[in-house]
């Protein structure tokens, strides 16, 4: 495809936020392909030179016109025009959204219906309960998200939470091409506000909570809600259904901008007036009971998943599945609730037959996060919570004493030890954890932790592992070390005489 008719495409998908740019050079060559990786391009390639926090973009110009790109995406075309005098320059104040207008129309196919989750917690969890809804309908569907890609086959493959751009498009015509029509995907903050999502068809998007997260980028809370909100007020396509948290204080401002758009909104939540509207609950050791009514019919189901926030994001599930479906046959689709499975590290159970007590791994790396699977988990316990958890280095600072606080008022033992800390001192991180629970252990070395809560365990007992959940390595000093929590635990149990490993 030559560039010309590429941008004369692109240009229909602008959005209120995006200016036609201007193209210097005179030529119209044809385009093979798109990187914003200058390691990545080849010849007949857009190279898009984006701006970085610690990295700009055009410093890697000169490499990619050596490696055969045929035009550069710039905010800078004086200075790519220095470098490299002969290529086109498309000049445009926000490269990040044209490229990915220019890597829609390139890679040009997508699945018929896109589900788009964002909030601060549960995107992972509720895009996969899509997935498997989507698939007990007879759908060929997939989930894409900080799990990675997973389809039918339960095909896995890591990756950002939100991908970038060019991948992210390019992944959406492969699925195509694979006959994949239906796709849930995870939106991130990040991903929302560096536009990577732009371009993508989205026809329903889903609202499932705010709470602090994130701030080292997006520095203060309104900032960070309005990052998500750009995915009802410009992506969502007009002729979409936005599922929104009725019980959120965000709600009233999001269905707002939705009925402005002319956007149909499917509520959730547990107060009077949501349209998928929790009633009661009741918790066993290994489920829950819950009753439910959706546009005012009522439903008695059991639920094979722990927690409260759990209940939460299968609605969040049901009402985006709902709003894809134009024949609704709702008592098929709640029933299909409790053949729901949870995805790995989220209140992810690890039992062995003759310990005393449930062991649970959970993802829960903020603070509303860690109050949600405390809370939720207080539910299925007779006796103690012991919590063994940390925080992250070089993030948000302010919500490590926060999180203390948290494991202070809502677990019995708090065992305070390492998550990811990164570049940072570890134990000065468990100290700022400390400040808020000042009665924590504070034990160094994450496996120390976790043999130590083990060792604790009494008849009644549960032990949550917070923090890391799915996560396969560890970060200290810059370096990635192999480190599972699941897999320490079973480790840790087959060395214990008398306990053995039941998944």
């Amino acid at each position: 495809m030559h560039l010309s008719e590429l941008m004369k495409v692109s240009a229909t998908r602008s959005t209120a936020m995006s200016t036609l740019p201007n193209v210097y050079g005179g030529r119209d060559p044809n385009v093979v392909g798109i990187a914003s990786d200058s390691r990545e391009v080849r010849p007949g390639y857009i190279f898009a030179a984006l701006p970085g926090i610690d990295v700009d973009g055009i410093n890697f110009v000169e490499e990619a016109v050596s490696r055969g790109a045929v035009a550069i995406i710039t905010q800078n075309s004086s200075k790519c025009r220095k470098i490299s005098p002969k290529t086109t320059i498309i000049e445009t104040s926000n490269p990040r959204l044209e490229l990915a207008k220019l890597a829609a129309c390139f890679f040009h196919d997508q699945p018929d219906y896109i589900a788009a989750v964002t909030g601060t917690n549960g995107k992972t969890s509720v895009v996969d309960f899509v997935r498997q809804m989507w698939i007990a309908l007879g759908y060929n569907a997939a989930s894409l998200g900080t799990l990675g890609l997973k389809d039918r086959n339960a095909l896995e493959l890591s990756g950002l939470t939100t991908p970038d751009t060019v991948k992210l498009h390019k992944t959406l015509k492969s699925l195509c091409d694979s006959q994949v029509d239906y796709l849930a995907l995870e939106a991130s903050s990040h991903g929302l506000d560096q536009f990577r999502i732009d371009g993508v068809k989205i026809s329903v998007a889903a609202f499932t909570n705010l709470t602090q997260d994130h701030l080292d980028y997006h520095k203060n809370m309104q900032t960070y809600f309005k990052a998500k909100v750009r995915l009802f007020s410009e992506l969502l396509i007009e002729t979409g259904t936005a599922v929104l948290n009725f019980d959120a204080p965000e709600f009233e401002m999001l269905e707002q901008i939705c009925h402005a758009r002319g956007i149909r909104v499917i509520s959730f939540g547990s107060s009077n007036g949501a349209d998928i509207q929790l009633l009661e609950t009741k918790p066993f050791p290994s489920h829950q009971e819950i009753k439910i009514k959706i546009f005012n019919i009522e439903y008695q189901i059991e639920l094979m998943l722990l927690g409260k926030f759990q209940i939460f994001n299968s609605l969040t599930a049901l009402g985006i599945v709902l709003a894809t479906q134009k024949e609704n046959d709702v008592a098929f689709l709640v029933n299909e609730l409790k053949n729901l499975t949870g995805v790995a590290g989220r209140l992810e159970c690890v039992t062995a037959r003759n310990s005393p007590a449930p062991i649970i791994v959970d993802y829960a790396h903020t603070p509303d996060a860690l109050k949600n699977a405390l809370f939720s988990l207080r539910a299925h316990v007779s006796n103690r919570i012991i919590c063994v958890f940390g925080a992250g280095g070089e993030r948000d600072k302010s919500k490590r004493q926060i999180m203390g606080q948290v494991a202070k008022e809502h677990a019995d033992l708090c065992l305070i030890t390492d998550d990811n800390p990164r570049s940072e001192n570890p134990k000065i991180i468990r100290d700022q954890i400390l400040d808020g629970c000042p009665k924590g252990i504070s034990i160094e070395g994450r496996r120390n932790a976790i043999e130590f809560g083990i060792s604790q365990l009494r008849d009644g007992d549960l032990l949550l592992i917070a923090g890391k959940g799915h996560e396969t390595t560890q970060e200290i000093n810059g370096q990635k070390i192999n480190f599972n929590d699941v897999e320490v635990v079973q480790e840790i149990l087959k060395s214990t005489e008398g306990f053995r490993h039941e998944k």
